[in-house]
């Protein structure tokens, strides 16, 4: 790759014209439902930018982005995957997430770390599932957007109404820049409101302009009349020119533009086929002239510590101290690589840096450039730059990387809690001996699986975000880690929590003759939502040191963490659940760390048994698209499985259902629909919250444990 489009400075080029240089970067990810063409989308975008010289097909098994052997077989993108490559003097980072619901994880963190995004929507399936949860994602950290209605020579392609639920389902503001020229089989080209000029696309792929086809003419004028006002409402001096009715050019309609979506109050919109290649260039300059720069994102906010309310702020800049997000760790035969964000300062290799979320120090040996699975070695990356490196021995996903003498301590990720578990043993004693290493190198890999042995049944237990996540996690064991494993059949990952208060005493107290043990604590026990982001058990010190020593407090809090991790009902894990030490006693000799773990334990675990102990169960968001003949059957299959079904809407000849449904009642959904509805009928299921158990479902969990 041309030396102008990496981070690396050449010989001579000082810091602030490295600074400048931030101008000409964009980091930005493609994000959408299953099936709306995002990994079809960035191979199109690889090949226009030169940056690889065949288009890979999704379906063929061939995408440059889709490396893993698993989403190769499937077609479905499973992990995220990185690139850079150039585009009108800019160097673009872009990473391709997944949009399966069971891989919600790759996109969150992707998010966190990117300056812009592409939505892309399906032309016939518009706002689906899994849009809906990729914009909210991008919503909650705060990231600029275009949108791109792909798929448009389908039949059914409806681009009014895709730009309808957009508004209307996500509660956007799309700003239509294209207009098609047709639809389904009859869909050629856009028209570019902005310069007023038409794109065709046969029969050259590569586009040619002509005019606008005269039965447009009226809509042109009418839909670029409302793009100059939307503009205008953007900007001061382009709101003057329109009131004054002065003829505004196409490069005061662009800064506009750009100022509005930078600041998140507008999302271009444009149209296109990236199957067909129809637009994609033009989505490619739009991401230029309207995505951020990491300069136009401001500085990055963060704590000294990760106890300290103290805020700092670090500037997009080479000069400022180094600081970077650990957003992804892949596993590798020669070392765990970690991908990283680098919001400020520079980084070199052999450069020692302090992880500041465990206040550990590492070392940095390598530093790669990713083109999916391949590499190219870096000397330096600065602020701004998405590269992986080589060499962190403990660093894991959502922790802070920075200067040893300036630490900050960045926003940690958020990892939803898994929904479903399986059972897992391997198939001899030399298995056995490596799995728990595989189950760990698998949890840094990805934080939204989990697993736990039960030293009571000796079982160990997998969980994830559903079971093709599952299916994935016992493939990778078997064929990357060579653990050959057995697994049994799926089933809920319930929850337990509390309904009441009640408060009680622990005491460990322990004489041996010689050195005892002694601790005594207090603790009530409520129900309590954490705030997003924040653990599920929240721990609060009412003592504030007073009755015992500060640093038995840390100890109190691991005691009661501890034990939620097995509820009194039937062991599962306890959620939104806040103990808060009101008293307690110690002793000058005999007290010690382990003395009140075992206290906080038996006081919390009293007085959770007191504060009306109920199980959780998962609910699920449910869409489904079922034949107008088949909407009866189906809704009334739906209702005896407990579901609320909130909405219904038309698509063409097909009706969808919205809906929520505890997961527990959806196994093996997938054949009985197909069996309702001739196969005609598609569903998609993403977690929405734990829900109290009603009586009868706890009585079945109480059977089976």
């Amino acid at each position: 790759m041309s030396q102008v489009f990496v981070q690396v400075a050449p010989s001579g080029q000082t810091q602030s014209e490295m600074a400048k240089s931030l101008q000409h970067v964009r980091n930005i990810g493609i994000m959408a439902h299953i099936d709306a063409g995002k990994t079809t989308v960035t191979e199109r975008v690889l090949f226009f930018a030169g940056r690889t010289y065949k288009i890979g097909e999704v379906h063929e098994g061939t995408a440059v982005m889709d490396y893993l052997v698993e989403e190769q077989q499937r077609g479905i993108t499973i992990t995220s995957a990185a690139t850079t490559f150039p585009w009108r003097d800019h160097a673009v980072n872009l990473i391709d997430t997944p949009g399966h619901v069971d891989f919600t994880i790759e996109v969150e963190r992707s998010l966190r770390v990117l300056d812009g995004a592409v939505a892309v929507f399906c032309g016939v399936g518009g706002v689906e599932a899994q849009s809906e949860t990729v914009w909210h994602q991008a919503d909650r950290y705060r990231v600029p957007r275009l949108c791109f209605v792909n798929k448009l020579d389908r039949t059914g392609a409806d681009f009014d109404r895709v730009v309808r639920e957009i508004r209307e389902r996500l509660l956007g503001h799309p700003v239509v820049l294209q207009l098609p020229i047709g639809e389904g089989e009859t869909f050629q080209g856009q028209v570019d409101l902005i310069t007023r000029t038409a794109y065709f696309y046969e029969p050259a792929e590569i586009g040619s302009t002509g005019p606008i086809p005269p039965e447009m003419a009226d809509e042109v004028e009418l839909f670029r009349h409302e793009l100059i006002e939307r503009a205008a409402e953007c900007d001061d001096a382009l709101m003057e020119k329109y009131l004054a009715e002065e003829e505004i050019d196409a490069e005061a309609i662009i800064a506009a533009l750009r100022k509005g979506t930078v600041a998140n109050k507008i999302q271009p919109l444009l149209c296109g086929s990236a199957l067909k290649h129809m637009g994609i260039q033009l989505l490619l300059d739009a991401v230029v002239d309207y995505l951020p720069s990491p300069l136009e994102v401001g500085a990055i906010a963060g704590h000294e510590t990760l106890r300290s309310d103290k805020v700092i702020r670090r500037k997009p800049d080479p000069d400022e101290p180094f600081s970077a997000l650990v957003f992804k760790v892949v596993s590798d035969q020669h070392g765990d690589l970690h991908f990283i964000r680098i919001y400020s300062g520079h980084l070199g290799g052999g450069t020692r840096v302090l992880n500041s979320t465990q206040d550990k120090k590492e070392n940095i040996s390598r530093i790669w450039e990713m083109h999916a699975q391949r590499r190219i070695k870096r000397d330096e990356a600065v602020a701004g730059d998405i590269v992986a490196v080589v060499g962190l021995k403990h660093s894991l996903t959502g922790d802070t990387l920075c200067d040893t003498r300036h630490p900050i301590v960045l926003e940690r990720l958020e990892f939803p809690e898994p929904v479903i578990t399986m059972s897992i043993e391997p198939r001899s004693s030399a298995d056995k001996e490596r799995l728990v290493d595989a189950l760990n190198t698998l949890r840094r890999e990805d934080p939204s699986f989990r697993f736990r042995y039960d030293s009571d049944t000796g079982q160990t237990t997998i969980s994830g975000m559903g079971e093709l996540h599952l299916e994935i996690i016992r493939n990778k064991l078997i064929r990357d880690l060579s653990v050959d494993v057995r697994v049994g059949r799926p089933s809920v990952a319930y929850k337990e929590t509390v309904l009441g208060q009640a408060q009680a005493e622990g005491r460990f107290i322990h004489q041996t003759g010689g050195r005892g043990m002694f601790a005594v604590v207090t603790l009530r026990v409520e129900a309590c939502k954490p705030a997003t982001g924040q653990p599920p058990i929240t721990f609060e010190d009412a003592t504030h040191g007073g009755v015992i020593p500060r640093e038995f407090v840390a100890s109190v809090e691991q005691g009661v963490r501890d034990a939620a991790g097995s509820g009194p009902l039937a062991g599962y894990p306890m959620l939104n659940v806040k103990a808060t030490l009101l008293d307690g006693k110690h002793h000058p000799v005999d007290s010690n760390d382990i003395a009140f773990q075992h206290a906080a334990a038996l006081g919390f675990n009293q007085a959770v048994k007191d504060a009306t102990p109920v199980f959780l169960e998962p609910i699920m968001r449910l869409a489904v698209s079922t034949p107008e003949e088949f909407l009866g059957a189906v809704t009334g299959d739906l209702q005896a499985r407990r579901a609320e079904i909130h909405q219904m809407e038309t698509r063409g000849r097909y009706r969808v259902l919205l809906a929520e449904v505890p997961l527990a009642e959806m196994f093996g959904y997938s054949t009985q629909l197909r069996s309702l509805t001739q196969g005609r009928g598609t569903y998609t299921l993403e977690p929405a919250a734990y829900a109290p158990a009603p009586a009868q479902v706890a009585e079945q969990i109480l059977r089976y444990v």
